[in-house]
């Protein structure tokens, strides 16, 4: 079994939340501050390079202005789609 790191399903959670952050109009910065974490900290994320655990994804969706299971079920969604080619 892959590192979840690496996963189509973990990718996709990091394109999911960076474009919830950005539908909400928060900059990766403000969204760091939130949180109490330097900003390197949300691109991590964002880039796949960082996994999240579920109390940082429950932090992260209440920041961005989301009930987690809300966002959760997003997420869900997202799962059933293809994933976009690369390149």
């Amino acid at each position: 079994m892959a590192k979840s790191l690496f996963t189509p399903d973990a990718r996709q959670l990091a394109r999911l939340l960076a474009q919830a952050r950005r539908d909400a109009g928060i900059t990766q910065v403000e969204l760091a501050r939130t949180l109490g974490k330097p900003q390197p900290f949300v691109s991590l994320i964002e880039r796949g390079e960082r996994r999240v655990d579920v109390v940082e994804f429950c932090e992260i969706a209440r920041a961005i202005g989301w009930r987690p299971l809300d966002l959760f079920d997003r997420f869900l969604e997202c799962r059933e789609q293809p994933e976009p080619a690369e390149g």
